[in-house]
């Protein structure tokens, strides 16, 4: 089983998850935030929206803890976060280099047995709260501070960029982070799900979801229909031919220059203006 996924946090910026799901994405991990509390700018719109259009999403959050307490307080901060939202996906902890170097600036050495502690701190305080625990790492990272058990233990996403697998035992691969994805200004990371996680999520009743398959949320009001842009369209063209105004679609489409739309690309028109 492959399932086509991909990462994002708000460095990606404001991103048309309508396009992101057309182009065959199945899944999508977001960072929900790092450290105690910090929650990432764009996730509350991004899990909203994934969660409007049926497109099944996890969360991760990146690991700034030097002590096993500190990372049951990080992992209260992600519950706290992700809890207004569908999750068939696992709930992730990111310990990387980046982990490691922060720690060394708050005078605390960080070795192999913190490193394998605080994942399993947060990991083991989503499983006391029902939720299905996941860790990531990257190959270098995983030979020098943690090792096996925790991959027999947890759910494992693992990050490796090359065109081959190399066999690791794990949940989900990262393989690139330059991927170009429709809807995604920028370099997205990529990556292939061997689980069907919803269904085993669904089954064991974690995340908090019942067993009937994943829904769409409503869609907001007002709401919208989408035309794509023709050569030589304005604006004004378009609110004309549709009966809305202008300053309605540079709302509705986050527009910031009204001047520079471009053709192919696709525009939301408030359906109660058809």
């Amino acid at each position: 089983m492959s399932i086509k996924g991909l990462d994002v946090s708000q460095f990606q910026g404001e991103i048309d998850w309508e396009k992101v799901k057309a182009a065959g994405y199945r899944f999508a991990m977001l960072r929900a935030g790092y450290g105690y509390n910090t929650i990432d700018k764009q996730f509350r719109r991004n899990a909203s929206e994934c969660n409007r259009i049926g497109l099944p999403i996890g969360a991760y959050w990146f690991c700034y803890a030097y002590s096993p307490e500190k990372a049951v307080r990080e992992a209260d901060g992600c519950m706290k976060t992700i809890a207004d939202y569908r999750l068939d996906y696992p709930v992730c902890y990111d310990i990387e280099q980046a982990s490691a170097d922060y720690v060394k600036k708050q005078g605390v050495s960080f070795t192999p047995s913190l490193a394998r502690s605080v994942v399993r701190s947060f990991c083991n305080r989503l499983e006391e709260k029902g939720w299905f625990a996941m860790f990531y790492t990257n190959r270098n990272f995983l030979d020098t501070y943690l090792d096996q058990s925790l991959i027999r233990r947890y759910a494992f996403w693992y990050a490796r960029y090359t065109d081959s697998f190399d066999g690791t035992d794990c949940g989900i691969w990262q393989y690139m982070s330059t991927g170009k994805v429709p809807g995604i200004s920028g370099n997205t990371d990529l990556d292939i799900a061997y689980i069907d996680y919803p269904s085993v999520i669904r089954r064991a009743g974690l995340n908090h979801l019942s067993g009937k398959p994943p829904k769409p949320d409503p869609a907001p009001t007002p709401q919208y229909i989408t035309y794509v842009i023709q050569p030589g369209d304005t604006l004004s063209h378009i609110a004309r031919k549709y009966h809305t105004t202008v300053a309605a679609l540079i709302k509705l489409n986050h527009i910031k220059d009204p001047d520079r739309i471009y053709a192919g690309d696709t525009l939301r028109v408030p359906e109660s203006s058809r």
